[in-house]
């Protein structure tokens, strides 16, 4: 009688197991032939139709003379009609101030924003970020990071074309430059994944998130919204965040172009990149509930699936 019942009970385990397994398969089967797939078959709005509005490309940089060195020229030197950058000197002590004030001298569209220090007010990136927003000149904002050079002189362009009448937001991709290591390949392949589900959403008409490497929205809508009021005691979020309360199935349209990706260089150390993503999956929680449970679901079969 007890060897029956212990065959009854690992058949009763064995088949629970394979019908988690079944669950799990149909449910990932559904997120990448009905949602992500929407990614694969998408087809971008003709250029023919695309207007060029005056953009203003606003950029945070602490610290960042290297990168500002190295990046800044290509963004200036896009090849576009009516276009500003503005550089948030944000509090540096490096020799950035200089640079752009030279800078600055050379290029008429520049125009650089210096915030100071304060002992009794200490303020993250969104506040630079606001701040930058503020000064711009133009309605249409561009988005990016101080470490993030276009991938070509046709960047703005390109985003720009992705706006038609409805569209306030246009989510791009910020892809990380490849290197030969095993930390490069980790990031590269996250970095993907965690786009196409982010750009299929977006695609689906139910977009919650996009990355301030690229990232484009309207001046009015920020205010609107009245800029990051909501998550400002959060230190992550000022783009993902803000998308998340602004973004919706009408107002909402993604750009594609290989033309218009942005690239940065990745962390080069697993703890470096594990704090940068615990950084940003701790915004999550402040998403939309039909966005957590969707992504809930999804990340939680995923994860028994492969177990």
């Amino acid at each position: 009688m007890e060897k029956i019942t212990e065959v009854l009970t690992k058949e009763n385990i064995g088949f629970c197991v394979l019908a988690i397994f079944g669950i799990c398969l149909v449910i990932q089967l559904g997120f990448y032939l009905l949602r992500f797939s929407r990614l694969a078959f998408y087809t971008a709005k003709k250029e023919e139709t695309a207007k060029t509005p005056p953009v203003s490309v606003v950029i945070c940089a602490r610290n960042e003379l290297d990168n500002l060195q190295q990046h800044l020229s290509s963004i200036l030197e896009q090849d576009y009609p009516d276009f500003q950058v503005v550089v948030v000197n944000d509090c540096s002590w490096d020799e950035s101030e200089n640079f752009l004030e030279g800078l600055s001298e050379k290029y008429a569209n520049l125009k650089v924003v210096t915030l100071a220090e304060q002992e009794r007010y200490q303020h993250g990136k969104k506040f630079a970020l606001a701040i930058g927003i503020k000064s711009a000149e133009h309605e249409h904002l561009l988005l990016t990071d101080a470490d993030c050079f276009p991938g070509s002189n046709q960047w703005i362009k390109k985003m720009m074309s992705a706006y038609s009448n409805d569209t306030s937001i246009v989510i791009g991709y910020g892809a990380y430059v490849k290197q030969k290591s095993i930390i490069n390949s980790w990031v590269r392949f996250d970095t993907v994944f965690n786009a196409f589900q982010y750009l299929s959403f977006a695609i689906a008409r139910n977009p919650y998130m996009g990355v301030g490497r690229n990232l484009s929205y309207t001046k009015s809508l920020f205010f609107k919204n009245k800029g990051f009021a909501s998550h400002y005691h959060i230190l992550s979020g000022d783009d993902d965040l803000f998308v998340n309360e602004t973004a919706n199935a009408a107002n909402t349209e993604v750009c594609l172009r290989a033309d218009a990706f942005t690239f940065s260089q990745p962390k080069t150390g697993f703890m470096d990149w594990f704090k940068q993503k615990k950084r940003h999956v701790s915004a999550s929680k402040l998403y939309r509930t039909k966005h957590k449970f969707a992504l809930g679901v999804f990340f939680t079969t995923h994860i028994f699936f492969y177990i």
